[in-house]
């Protein structure tokens, strides 16, 4: 299956002066991962704040310039986009963000939101062909027609993000970035959230990358997944197997996390400090099986199945001495 999104090499480096004074240091928030999503699939990028999952996507969706690396969206290398490509560009990829109730305006009538693509991107010139756009749109996400002349405010945080979704779907894109798309709501309204980019996925042949800190989200969505740590993956690999044979420290321990009454001690302390991220593996500071080689030389990420890619020195028998920890 050919990758609708490949990227390669992908780094994000910022200037960082430390004091008023100070010289600018390197912050490398992404630091070289590569990945590819084959169309009508799900690739999750899953860790902890300060992981890197928002800079990558900023980057793909063009709100971002790379510091390095390459994006190829379609066969379109996105990277040596000009202004007028990218706008042109905006139509294949939409993202949903996080937050409902700051993504839409108060000001503004539901038809309204859900039809202002159309008008900025002028697929759709006169006002009957938008209005029975924006009527499609409200079926496809489950919302009544009449909610095209209510407020965001007169909507539940679902039915908000809902009208979001519509949002995106409305240029009719090819692929979705869902930045954390159901941690502003309600657990018993996740999963309804959930079960409709599933639904539309299938319907539709979107292909996604769905960025959260939350495994069970992640296990819910994705085909595949990558494990982010300090701007750097420590494990990729299909959804079965990291989720049944992670090998990585910090993987079991994120599963750990997620799971009742696991043998799997959590992660503890706080993630380094991208402008001084530790020697060796950058994530030895907090490893329960951290040794000496660890502490000075830095893990390279290698196949240790197909598909299965681990950056851990000890990677054939971590999964084991984790859970004897």
């Amino acid at each position: 299956m050919s990758a609708f999104l490949s990227v390669r090499d992908l780094r994000k480096t910022y200037p960082v002066a430390r004091g008023l004074f100070g010289r600018p240091e390197p912050l490398h928030a992404v630091a070289g991962i590569s990945f590819d999503i084959p169309a009508g699939t799900t690739f999750g990028l899953v860790g902890e704040s300060g992981s890197g999952k928002t800079t990558t996507a900023k980057m793909i969706m063009a709100a971002e310039d790379p510091t390095s690396g390459q994006i190829v969206v379609d066969g379109q290398d996105i990277t040596t986009h000009k202004p007028t490509e990218r706008f042109a560009f905006r139509r294949l990829l939409q993202p949903v963000l996080q937050d409902p109730y700051s993504a839409l305006s108060p000001r503004m009538r539901i038809g309204r939101i859900i039809d202002e693509p159309l008008r900025i991107h002028r697929t759709h010139r006169d006002k009957a062909s938008r209005e029975s756009r924006v009527a499609e749109l409200l079926d496809a996400v489950g919302l009544p027609r009449n909610a095209a002349d209510r407020f965001p405010n007169e909507m539940s945080g679902g039915q908000r993000q809902r009208v979001a979704i519509a949002r995106a779907l409305s240029l009719e894109p090819r692929l979705m970035v869902l930045d954390e798309p159901v941690s502003a709501l309600d657990v018993s309204i996740q999963a309804q959230i959930l079960n409709l980019l599933r639904d539309l996925q299938d319907r539709l042949g979107l292909t996604y990358l769905l960025i959260s800190h939350d495994l069970a989200v992640i296990g819910f969505m994705s085909t595949q997944i990558g494990v982010l740590y300090l701007g750097r993956f420590v494990e990729v690999g299909p959804k079965a197997a990291l989720l049944t044979d992670a090998r990585h420290p910090y993987s079991l321990a994120l599963i750990a996390a997620a799971t009742p009454h696991s043998r799997v001690p959590p992660v503890s302390g706080e993630i380094p400090s991208p402008l001084a991220p530790p020697p060796g593996c950058q994530f030895h500071t907090r490893c329960p099986l951290a040794r000496d080689r660890c502490r000075s030389e830095p893990p390279s990420l290698r196949t240790i199945a197909p598909g299965h890619l681990v950056a851990c020195h000890y990677a054939e028998t971590t999964r084991r001495e984790t859970e004897d920890a």
